[in-house]
Order: structure tokens, then C-alpha cells, then sequence
């Protein structure tokens, strides 16, 4: 059912219409609002609004040349010679040059000005192409293939294309060859050649998502139950088990939260120390036993969010815990004490966030046996957390 609403939530999450344009067959520019889903394979249509209140229609590469989400991203549509070559290990083409095949795509604009780079992307295949001023758009090349001997090579053709059509005086045989077949060199190397020809020019991968880095109090209620056992004891007469029952406690953590610079921001890594208590005692018929477990969990996770409009969403995140005791012990009065040491364990959360200020958090950790040192002890601690958030930064 969880699962299932999670689902729900994301599809309507992902209804996040922003400002754009797009030019169709005729040459006419239709300012609009564009639904944006940072697209991880070039798509072939999209969906658009003409006005926020106004129905969604949907533009196909069919009727559009380009069209853009404003501070975020351009496409452009070509007629382009393309290598679909595999890239995968048990795939490898025997053939060393590419079998390219003509295909009318969005390109996505990495760089634009002098010299342009693009990009496309469908499932497992990545490839770059270029253009100088209003030349037709050429694929860069590289390729793996398996050469005699069943051995993997490399034709990295890309390097002397951009030796032979992005010529600059201060560039060297050696900056050529430094130069991998990746986003981040491929757009050096272009913002260089366009610097080096005192060209204007837009840097399209310095706009959109960003790192962002978020600091957090987050004080909470914690509901932590302990149970505890000794049916390996070698008497029965002192074999018992003893349910401490359900505790209301505090905690209070720091979470530094990283915000990771894809798919609209949507992902981040959470660590929270945070400070935990838990205080119990319970009267046997043998002796009155004291439970005092204080410590400093560090969860250190994964986060992934849901937009709901521009100013609320939506969050899950699952991380591993750490545990640093503190004096954490077990008291038989008088004659017992048994140190408690919980081994790492797991913790699931399901929060909302507001203004990215406000947020509250349910959150519920798996099972701890805190005992384990214990031979003829064992021992279920577990604790679910309501938490309060507040950013600082």
C-alpha cells in the first residue's frame, strides 16, 4: 500500500511545468510552459502548457526544431549520422570503424557559439557531437571493439577530429590527448576552443540542477521498546524474559544534507549525529533490573524526493546506522551489569519539507539486538522516530 501511494506521489510529482519555449516547422517561437523531467535519455516529444491554468498538450520531434526549459536545457532536432555500436563487454562489435545510421534526434546543447557540442543519451548509449558555426552536425567518435586475440581496443577517432576542426594556437598535441570522451572534458575543451577565439557563447552545463548543501536541527520524539532474554542460561529456576515496555524519549541530531546535481535535484546523502536516550526499569520476582542506554547515532543515508509544487515535496530516505554508547548498560540490582553494545543497523523515513525550511519526518529502525556480546543473552530494541526539522542553511 506504502509502495504503491509512493507511486501515486511520483507520477504526479513529476508534473512540474516550467517556463520554455519551443520552435516549430513553420519557424514561429511559442513561448509556453514546458513540463520539465530533467530527461536522463533524450526524449523524442515532450508535453506543454500555453498558460498555467490551460490544458497539456504534447509537441513531438515530428513538429518541432528545438525547443528549451528556460535556465535549464536546449534540444535541437537533426538529421545526424549516428553509431549505435555497444558498448557493453559481451556486445563488442568486431569492427573497428563505426556503422553509423541515419537518425532525425534531439540532440541536447552542451556548448553553443564558434564551435557547438552535443549530446545524446539512450539507455546504456552515450555520444557526442559537434558543428563549427553552421556546418552539419558531426558525431565525435570512440568506440570499443575486439580486436585479434579476442582483445578489447579503442578507436578514439574524436581525438583527431578535434585536433583537425578545433584548432587553436595555444593548444598542443598533448592537451588533444588529455582529453577523454566524457561530458566534462568534451565541454572544456569546447568552452576552451570558443575562449580562444574571443567567441561569445552559453556554457548550457552550468545551468539547471546544482550541488546545494543543506545544515539541519532536527529534534524529535523517539517510541523505543526493549525485550530481553536469557534462555541460554544453565539453570531454569533464573531463565527470564523481560519486556521493559514502551518509552517515550528525545533526541536531538545535526543533519548535513548534500543535494547531488542531477535529475532536478532530486537525490541527496544525509549524516545526522544525532543524541539518543532510552531509561527503563522493571521489578522481578529475582531483582530489579535498570536499563540506561544513551548514545550518539550517526545515520548515514540516501534521500530521494518527490515535488509537489514549487514550494512543498515529499521525501523517502534509507540509511545505515552507527552507533557510539555512552556508559550504555543493563543493571541486575545488585549483583549484575551487563554493557549493552548494538551493532550497525538500518533505519527508513518518510518526511515532508516546506519552504526547504519546515520539515517532519516519521521515521522506523529495524531491530537491534543491543545484547550481543552476551552468549545466554539476546535482546529486540526498537524505536520509531517522529522528527522535527528545521534548515539553517
Amino acid at each position: 500500500m506504502l509502495l504503491a501511494t509512493l507511486l501515486t506521489m511520483n507520477v504526479y510529482a513529476q508534473v512540474v511545468f516550467e517556463s520554455g519555449y519551443f520552435i516549430d516547422n513553420s519557424g514561429q517561437k511559442v513561448e509556453c510552459l514546458i513540463r520539465n523531467v530533467d530527461w536522463s535519455d533524450n526524449p523524442t516529444e515532450f508535453q506543454y502548457k500555453l498558460s498555467e491554468g490551460s490544458e497539456i498538450n504534447t509537441a513531438t520531434i515530428e513538429s518541432v526544431k528545438e525547443f528549451g526549459v528556460d535556465g535549464f536545457s536546449k534540444y535541437i532536432r537533426s538529421e545526424v549520422k549516428i553509431d549505435r555500436s555497444s558498448d557493453k563487454i559481451n556486445h563488442l562489435s568486431h569492427e573497428r570503424n563505426p556503422i553509423f545510421k541515419e537518425e532525425e534526434l534531439f540532440l541536447r546543447v552542451l556548448v553553443e557559439g564558434k564551435a557547438n557540442l552535443y549530446f545524446y543519451e539512450h539507455e546504456n548509449l552515450s555520444r557526442f557531437f559537434f558543428s563549427i558555426e553552421d556546418t552539419e552536425i558531426e558525431q565525435l567518435v570512440f568506440k570499443r571493439y575486439r580486436s585479434q586475440g579476442n582483445k578489447i581496443g579503442n578507436n578514439q577517432l574524436f581525438r583527431q577530429q578535434l585536433w583537425s576542426h578545433l584548432q587553436c594556437p595555444e593548444f598542443t598535441m598533448d592537451k588533444v590527448e588529455k582529453t577523454n570522451y566524457t561530458r566534462r572534458d568534451l565541454v572544456k575543451y569546447f568552452v576552451d576552443f570558443n575562449e580562444c577565439h574571443d567567441q561569445l557563447f552559453v556554457n548550457y552545463t552550468e545551468q539547471g540542477a546544482k550541488t546545494i548543501f543543506n545544515l539541519s536541527i532536527r529534534p524529535g520524539l523517539n517510541y523505543s521498546s526493549l525485550i530481553i532474554g536469557n534462555p541460554g542460561a544453565p539453570f531454569p529456576s533464573v531463565r527470564r524474559v523481560i519486556d521493559f515496555g514502551n518509552k517515550m524519549g528525545y533526541r536531538l541530531g545535526i543533519e548535513a544534507e548534500l543535494i547531488l546535481p542531477f535529475h532536478r535535484n532530486k537525490w541527496g546523502i544525509t549524516m545526522e549525529p544525532t543524541f539518543h536516550h532510552f531509561n527503563s526499569e522493571k521489578e522481578t520476582p529475582i531483582d530489579k533490573v535498570k536499563v540506561n542506554y544513551t548514545s550518539i547515532e550517526i545515520p548515514i543515508g540516501v534521500r530521494h524526493y518527490f515535488f509537489l509544487n514549487e514550494n512543498s515535496k515529499i521525501f523517502i530516505n534509507g540509511s545505515f546506522l552507527i552507533d557510539i554508547r555512552f556508559n550504555s548498560v543493563v543493571d541486575f540490582d545488585p549483583e549484575l551489569e551487563l554493557p549493552l553494545r548494538p551493532p550497525i543497523n538500518f533505519g527508513f523515513g518518510l518526511g515532508y519539507k516546506y519552504f526547504d525550511r519546515y520539515g517532519l519526518e516519521f521515521r522506523y529502525h529495524t531491530k537491534r539486538e543491543v545484547m550481543s556480546d552476551h552468549i545466554t543473552w539476546v535482546s529486540e530494541y526498537r524505536t520509531y522516530s517522529i522528527i522535527f526539522g528545521y534548515t539553517i542553511l
